[in-house]
């Protein structure tokens, strides 16, 4: 579909003009948010970080609300007073990979137009995206036609397993979902379709038996698991883009022992959810042949794919368009990771990647590149002040929550 015109020239300059000139209080925000460690593994080094953000949308004039989490430290949502019809949402999370104590060797910096340190690009910059854009709305005199609702959660990279409900139940009721995470390589491709992720336990059930004395009394685990192996591993099918590996193999008791008991962790990747559902139905299919022994599996997929849907495309259309008028191309990709967006497309329409440009997510090298970063901010910001996209949608955010995170 073509791109639709959205802005006029004046309010696009404006915009990045505005953008262009709060860069250094974002970089000032960026380092300080990426000195507040806070890694999935670790609740209470989450909630200084929501803290902060909690106190700059309320000084944004934006209502919020903490959820709490048993295991994770909860998520916040914020929204701006005033009645409207319908809401965007805006996902990010402040949870990173990098375990306490990484600061102290690799402190956030900048460094000749480059902002390196953990968390930086995944994806704290995205975070000030969203703060940074709805001042630029403010500054210029732009207010958005929907209602846009703010949602941070503390669990997204070990798979948003308290926040998941959360999120579903927002995206069933918005208008659109945008999503803060950092685009996808240095051309800063918005990523407009994620493989859906699983994650399988495959255990082979054995009889023990001395390995010298008396073998054929045994029924080794081992020996199935290595059908098994073979059996998944030919699951994957390139040209589908569906991946299956057996990542993590265990069994056995000692050396000279037929192993009464092994398994295997499996991770799949897949484009699609009818591929989802195939592979899921291989995997469950699964059958011992080595005489003696049996298989339970357990797990299945978790997120789904986000998929290049018509309304998803639709919408990165009026991205496109609204990049082409600002002056900077915006290619797609597709990411063989998942986020909060796979579970956003089920429901709304969606655009994943909207964050920093820069490389290296949970890498030694992670870093933001500041160059291009006003035109992100800008961009997120005329994205807001999109009409209304999807039938239907609306009601009231708050009331859609859940008493809990968790």
């Amino acid at each position: 579909m073509a791109p639709l015109p959205v802005l006029g020239t004046d309010v696009t300059s404006a915009l990045l003009a505005e953008a262009d000139r709060r860069v250094p209080a974002m970089v000032e925000l960026l380092l300080r948010l990426a000195e507040m460690e806070s890694p999935s593994a670790d609740p209470a080094s989450q909630g200084p970080v929501l803290d902060v953000l909690e106190d700059e949308l309320g000084r944004r004039g934006f209502a919020t609300r903490r959820l709490p989490g048993l295991r994770s430290g909860g998520v916040l949502v914020a929204a701006p007073g005033g009645a409207r019809a319908a809401f965007q949402l805006l996902v990010g999370h402040a949870d990173t990979v990098w375990p306490q104590g990484t600061t102290a060797r690799r402190s956030p910096t900048l460094t000749d137009g480059v902002i390196t340190g953990p968390g930086t690009y995944d994806m704290k910059a995205g975070l000030v995206q969203m703060l940074t854009a709805w001042d630029i709305l403010a500054a210029t005199g732009q207010a958005p036609e929907v209602r846009p609702v703010v949602l941070v959660n503390t669990d997204e990279e070990i798979g948003s397993r308290e926040s998941t409900p959360t999120i579903a139940a927002l995206a069933a009721g918005a208008d659109r979902v945008l999503v803060l995470e950092p685009s996808l390589g240095l051309h800063g491709a918005l990523k407009t379709a994620r493989k859906g992720l699983g994650r399988y336990t495959v255990t082979v059930h054995g009889r023990a038996a001395h390995a010298g004395l008396d073998p054929t009394a045994g029924a080794s685990a081992i020996l199935e698991l290595s059908s098994v192996i073979q059996q998944l591993f030919a699951l994957n099918d390139a040209e589908r883009g569906t991946t299956v590996n057996v990542g993590m193999v265990s069994g056995g008791i000692q050396p000279n022992v037929v192993a009464p008991e092994s398994s295997a962790v499996v991770d799949v990747r897949v484009l699609t959810a009818t591929e989802a559902a195939e592979v899921d139905a291989a995997i469950r299919a699964l059958t011992a042949v080595t005489p003696g022994t049996s298989l339970t599996v357990e797990g299945g997929m978790g997120r789904p794919p986000l998929e290049r849907t018509e309304r998803n495309q639709q919408l990165f259309a009026r991205a496109h368009g609204l990049a082409d008028a600002m002056g900077f191309d915006l290619p797609e990709a597709t990411a063989g990771g998942g986020s909060d967006g796979n579970t956003a497309s089920r429901l709304a329409p969606t655009l994943d990647g909207l964050g920093a440009v820069g490389d290296g997510a949970h890498a030694e090298h992670e870093h933001v590149l500041v160059e291009p970063w006003a035109q992100r901010t800008a961009l997120l910001a005329g994205l807001l002040l999109l009409p209304p996209v999807r039938a239907g949608a609306g009601g009231d955010p708050w009331a859609l929550l859940p008493d809990a995170a968790g």
